[in-house]
């Protein structure tokens, strides 16, 4: 029986009616640009009529700011919805998912029937993909499932490795899904993406979220990128208006803001070392090494459980992801969005008291 699927983000289950810090979604620290936000607020009578069906202008400036062709894009209502599609146009038997990652894999590929096969990632080897053992213990799955950056453990895989692996997967038959749901956190995410790859290979699939960088969760935005083909089979099978109008704004005027894009990635990555140097100098915490927005914690030395460390940061009015329900991770993961420095002091300080106040 598999473990119930949870994601972070869930103030509204948690807060009892009280305000509360949320460091279990890994939403950009900055919040919404104000250009989005004004593109929001003066697009408000477009509710009125129903969507663009094709997301024509979204699509066409996502693929000037991606350098795709427009043809190889198909938007989504958040990059979920991209999952649950690709798995249903395929149908595939047997899918792999590298663990522990994203459930949202496994969900989706269960949903249209799929029977799911766990590559376990090391924990001695910080969860780390190595790409040739996979290759190994997946040649009877028909696709396999890739986070990069892999969340919960912020692993990266270099693009000309994960080109050869896709290479070699493809000449084996098998699809490959790539969630480059973070990538817009690095500075150097082109030494990262395959979305070039994906849009002439119609065995991979790239997704790719614009709800966490440009925090737009509530509204629910992302992409797929295939060859046109594809793209056209997985576009007769949505929902006509699935795609709702204030998104499609919210996600053109986003990608034409240049200065917020450039001020996030300083700020996520200089909170995101002030924060893991934080975190390792406390008595039992251990840190995966981050990449992006968010930092795997391993407590286990600290004599408490990752739900019962979250049950303490709840009372305090922080809400912290108990990873304890990821395939691949024991019961005393956390992980922690990066936030602004303000709050990011507050959460260090409030684990330290919880700790120190635990017996």
């Amino acid at each position: 029986m598999i473990r119930p699927f949870e994601h972070g983000g869930n103030i509204y289950r948690h807060a009892g009616g009280r305000p509360v810090l949320d460091f279990s979604a890994n939403i950009n620290p900055l919040g919404l640009a104000e250009g989005v936000r004004n593109a929001i607020s003066s697009h408000l009578d477009d509710v009125i009529h129903y969507p663009d069906p094709d997301c024509t202008a979204l699509r066409e400036a996502l693929s000037r700011f991606y350098h795709l062709p427009v043809e190889t894009i198909v938007p989504g209502n958040g990059a979920a919805e991209l999952l649950y599609l690709y798995f249903h146009h395929f149908h595939f038997r047997r899918v792999c998912i590298p663990v522990p990652a994203f459930s949202e894999y496994e969900r989706a590929a269960r949903s249209a029937g799929a029977e799911i096969v766990y590559a376990y990632l090391e924990a001695d080897k910080a969860f780390q993909p190595d790409l040739t053992a996979i290759a190994s213990q997946v040649k009877d799955a028909d696709c396999i499932v890739l986070g990069n950056p892999n969340n919960p453990t912020g692993n990266l895989i270099r693009r000309q490795k994960l080109i050869s692996f896709l290479e070699r997967a493809v000449q084996r038959g098998q699809f490959v899904i790539v969630d480059e749901s973070f990538l817009d956190f690095l500075d150097d995410g082109p030494d990262f993406t395959v979305a070039d790859f994906a849009s002439q290979s119609g065995q991979v699939f790239v997704i790719h979220s614009l709800t966490k960088f440009y925090a737009l969760p509530g509204l629910r935005l992302g992409f797929g990128i295939a060859p046109e083909a594809v793209i056209q089979g997985l576009m007769e099978q949505t929902d006509v208006w699935h795609v709702n109008t204030l998104a499609q704004t919210a996600g053109i005027e986003a990608l034409a803001e240049t200065a917020y894009q450039k001020a996030s990635r300083t700020l996520v990555r200089e909170e995101r070392d002030w924060m893991s140097r934080m975190l390792s100098c406390i008595p039992g915490v251990t840190i995966c090494q981050p990449s992006v927005n968010f930092i795997l914690c391993h407590i286990r030395q600290t004599g408490l459980t990752a739900t019962v460390l979250a049950g303490h940061m709840q009372e305090q009015g922080i809400l912290i992801r108990d990873c304890s329900n990821y395939p691949g991770l024991d019961s005393y993961y956390i992980r922690l969005a990066v936030r602004s420095r303000e709050e990011n002091e507050y959460v260090v300080e409030t684990i330290k008291a919880c700790l120190k106040n635990k017996s």
